[in-house]
């Protein structure tokens, strides 16, 4: 490429649970194919121990269901500004971070797009939530330092970043002159809001807000709430001295429902805290699932199966969560009330948030034309319930969920 040439800008929307890339086609976009023809990519990443070899995106979901041997990691967005990026652990013999990690997925995706296309990219347009950690602006700011750095280390020369409501905006307006609009944006980690003013020759983003909630957090409440007692959750164990009993500890079980700390149990230190915690409690048979649960590691087995049941009770109202794999004929009813439950604080922070965007302008809710719906967690009818009476005269819409960021990220490569 001369010098004098405009680089090759791709628009990658690297999310929680799923990823896209696109760029501009004569001002439109062009979403890239990256796996089997399909437009989106599971961001997860399976490390095969036996055949070393990386596999990613659909294929990982399915060496981790086939229970081949190696480690599986996904929710990697959610560790970016933590001190768990990095931090220092063993894969094939050597020493890697989350930066590594995350580097190999976004390596992945670049090849992909540039055999698919035939173009190399040497740019890249990213979407990032308004906020990655709340309003905690350091670790925001650690957040795209991490992230910049894995988009040089997968072999990007140059790297922006645009908010992931603002790109869903670009691809959602400019079709109703003046009208107000708001997109809510539910994506697997977090929630974002882009205010803006639409007219014919684009749109005006009057301001855009984020809170950290999404569909991870909605599985790991249900998972608590609903899978972790059969694994022992607040259930009573004996002291190592003495006759008094008290609640086996939490942590063990918050972290087992969380899908970014999920392999970290798998050392033997959390194998040796459950097989103590089935010797000292009242009722054994839970922790032994616990145990077997470490030992044949089956944490994203659990998370895979809530997040089914999740899927199937907004739709039908009533489902069980299959445990089937822990022990035989072992499942978690899940009803809508359950779920409601389970979810009312984070679909509380998700219509605070909202309005918060409302804050420091002279607008009110009461104005907005239009309220669109976009990511995959935005399909969740409690996530509609909470947010439409905030907007009495708006007109509800929903978007492509899982691609209306990548579409404006792409337009946005273009110009």
């Amino acid at each position: 490429m001369t010098t004098d040439m405009k680089p090759h800008v791709l628009g990658i929307d690297f999310g929680t649970s799923n990823s896209a890339v696109g760029y501009a086609v004569n001002g439109k976009p062009e979403l890239i194919a990256i796996e089997d023809g399909k437009d989106t990519l599971p961001t997860s990443i399976f490390f095969d121990s036996a055949e070393k070899e990386l596999r990613f995106g659909r294929a990982a979901n399915a060496s981790l269901i086939g229970r081949d041997e190696g480690r599986y990691m996904r929710a990697l967005k959610s560790v970016l500004g933590t001190f768990l990026m990095h931090e220092r652990r063993y894969m094939w013999g050597k020493v890697m971070t989350f930066v590594d990690v995350i580097s190999y997925f976004l390596k992945e995706v670049k090849t992909r797009a540039e055999a698919t296309t035939g173009q190399e990219f040497t740019h890249a347009l990213s979407g990032r939530p308004v906020y990655f950690h709340s309003e905690n602006e350091e670790k925001n700011q650690r957040a795209i330092e991490d992230l910049t750095a894995c988009y040089h280390a997968a072999g990007f020369e140059h790297v922006d970043f645009m908010f992931e409501p603002e790109a869903a905006a670009i691809a959602n307006g400019g079709f109703s002159n003046g009208a107000l609009t708001l997109i809510v944006d539910i994506g697997g980690g977090t929630s974002d809001y882009c205010l803006f003013r639409e007219s014919t020759d684009g749109i005006e983003v009057i301001t855009c807000n984020g809170v950290r909630v999404g569909g991870t957090n909605f599985d790991r409440s249900l998972s608590i709430d609903n899978v972790m007692p059969h694994l022992g959750y607040q259930q009573l164990i004996h002291r190592e001295w003495g006759k008094e009993t008290l609640p086996a500890p939490n942590h063990i079980y918050h972290d087992l429902a969380t899908w970014e700390k999920i392999p970290s149990l798998y050392a033997p230190k959390s194998r040796e805290l459950a097989e103590s915690l089935e010797k000292l409690a009242l009722k054994p048979h839970p922790f032994s699932r616990l145990v077997t649960v470490l030992e044949e590691e089956l944490g994203h087995d659990i998370a895979f199966a809530v997040e089914a049941g999740k899927i199937e009770t907004n739709t039908s109202d009533q489902s069980a969560i299959d445990l089937n794999f822990i022990e035989k004929d072992l499942s978690a009813t899940l009803n809508r009330t359950q779920l409601n439950g389970s979810l009312h604080r984070h679909t509380v922070k998700i219509a605070n948030a909202a309005l918060a965007t409302f804050e420091n302008t002279n607008l009110s809710p009461q104005q907005v034309d239009k309220v669109i719906f976009v990511g995959g967690s935005s399909l969740m009818q409690n996530i509609e319930h909470a947010i439409a009476p905030l907007f009495p005269n708006a007109e509800l819409k929903y978007s492509n969920a899982f691609t209306a960021i990548v579409d404006g990220l792409a337009i946005a490569s273009g110009r």
